[in-house]
């Protein structure tokens, strides 16, 4: 999973095809228990660019999307928001799975 390192970095990976951004945190539970299936579901959606956005690293692009709780995940179709899947709740990989297929 890429990551961003500045704000441009955001501007570039929505601009062309399929990505979702993952926000999240080093210091978050409910982040840390969806870890270890990520790297399945990036290799499923494989046409899928998967970017992790540090939330305290870019609070300014949290709060420019509305993106409050995490983990959460917003997708992007050529520049355009095509979905999200933010809460403060614990995710499960299965509704994880489902958001990737609503969106694609």
């Amino acid at each position: 999973m890429k990551k961003f390192e500045k704000h441009e970095d955001y501007l570039n990976a929505i601009k062309e095809g399929k990505s979702v951004l993952l926000f999240s945190a080093d210091w978050c539970p409910d982040c840390r228990v969806i870890e270890p299936f990520l790297p399945e579901l990036e290799e499923e959606y494989h046409e899928v660019d998967f970017y992790y956005v540090d939330r305290d690293e870019h609070i300014e692009l949290c709060q420019e999307m509305d993106v409050f709780g995490i983990p959460s995940f917003v997708a992007f179709k050529d520049g355009e928001e095509t979905g999200r899947f933010v809460s403060k709740m614990r995710k499960s990989k299965e509704e994880i799975e489902e958001f990737l297929t609503s969106v694609n």
